[in-house]
């Protein structure tokens, strides 16, 4: 029996931000809690959500770490409680979108937070967190509408949290906020959106909607990517690169895969501190190449989509684009050595996202795909 759940409102477009006085009103929060990163104090995008604002909110929080921590969150959870605030904003890519998730969790639930997360199975004790309204200024991890929440535990464990009720209130997605975004880092955020894409389709999950969606993520990020991180200030190209990502997460209430299992797995190595999205477009063609005469109907939609001949190698495409773009072709590139694999290969076996994965996987399995993106 399919389950198809959908949707948070968006406001979406050019000088979008604009709007935020008005959604917070509807959201009737008038002590807001801002939640940024220290790039976006530095690089003055806080200053401007700040100045869209008719009131200075009750308080800000901008050290959000690459990778959302426990602790961090719970920094964050205190200041909110001694704002007294009453909603929150979240300004930044999925770092800044996953700390204000969990910090609304802590602020609203009782006991150990890592009882909440998904491999526990605590999503169902999970209740309503205070409104948040979602900013993002990457196109990648489309969080602003998504389900899900990724915190690197006090113990470790990088923990998937799911939950309807972590999806954000609303989202305002205003291109013009990822203008400035570095090459390197709308590469990555681009490939973070084109694997939330293809593993959506690919996933065993029945929800024709959620894969039509993909379908159409993938093919705007194929076309736009290359273009928005070769002339960043392209308006076409941020649009369409923001709306990839935004349907990227739709998409994914479907499920994703073993990219994402590995790719979380390697992202719990702190001395690495390794972006999520560069290691999703490393890992995802390695992949795509270990289902090779599985999913072949699926496989032939997403060639399609992308424009490529009904014969072609789907992963030799995807390893192209990294190349075009510049990213890395292999783990190893960015630090990994086999000295790492003991350690991250459980938590890949347990994480979540294999569950959907295309095909069934293992340990075996997980073995042979970390070797091959090695």
């Amino acid at each position: 029996m399919a389950q198809m759940n959908y949707l948070t409102p968006c406001i979406f477009d050019f000088g979008a931000l604009s709007q935020l006085p008005k959604v917070l009103k509807g959201l009737n929060v008038t002590r807001p809690f801002v939640v940024t990163d220290p790039g976006l104090k530095a690089n003055g995008l806080l200053d401007r959500l700040l100045a869209a604002l008719s009131e200075p909110p009750a308080g800000v929080y901008a050290d959000t770490p690459a990778n959302p921590t426990e602790a961090a969150a719970r920094q964050a959870a205190d200041d909110y409680r001694a704002a007294e605030a009453d909603g929150l904003i979240a300004l930044g890519g999925g770092s800044s979108m996953d700390l204000a998730k969990a910090l609304g969790l802590m602020v609203s639930h009782e006991g150990p937070f890592e009882r909440l997360g998904a491999t526990v199975r605590g999503s169902r004790f999970i209740g309503r967190i205070p409104p948040l309204a979602a900013i993002p200024t990457t196109a990648g991890t489309g969080s602003e509408v998504s389900v899900g929440a990724i915190v690197i535990l006090d113990n470790g464990r990088k923990e998937t949290f799911v939950s309807p009720h972590l999806i954000p209130a609303q989202a305002i997605c205003d291109p013009e906020l990822t203008i400035g975004l570095p090459p390197l880092l709308t590469a990555a955020t681009g490939m973070d959106a084109m694997t939330h894409c293809i593993e959506a389709v690919l996933s065993v999950v029945v929800n024709p909607p959620a894969e039509a969606i993909g379908l159409d993520g993938a093919e705007r990020a194929w076309k736009w990517l290359p273009i928005a991180v070769a002339d960043g200030s392209n308006r076409d190209a941020r649009w369409h690169m923001m709306m990839a990502s935004f349907e990227g997460a739709l998409a994914f209430v479907k499920g994703l895969g073993v990219v994402h299992s590995l790719s979380h797995a390697l992202g719990r190595v702190q001395e690495l501190k390794l972006h999520h999205g560069t290691l999703n477009a490393v890992i995802l063609p390695h992949s795509l190449a270990m289902i090779a005469g599985h999913a072949d109907e699926k496989v032939a939609r997403i060639r399609r989509a992308l424009g490529l001949a009904p014969d072609a190698d789907l992963a030799a495409a995807i390893s192209d684009l990294n190349k075009r773009i510049g990213l890395p072709a292999s783990l190893s590139q960015m630090g990994v050595t086999e000295a790492h694999w003991p350690a991250a290969r459980e938590y890949a076996i347990s994480d979540i996202a294999t569950a959907a994965n295309a095909i069934p996987f293992d340990g075996e399995k997980f073995d042979e795909l970390f070797k091959r993106a090695l």
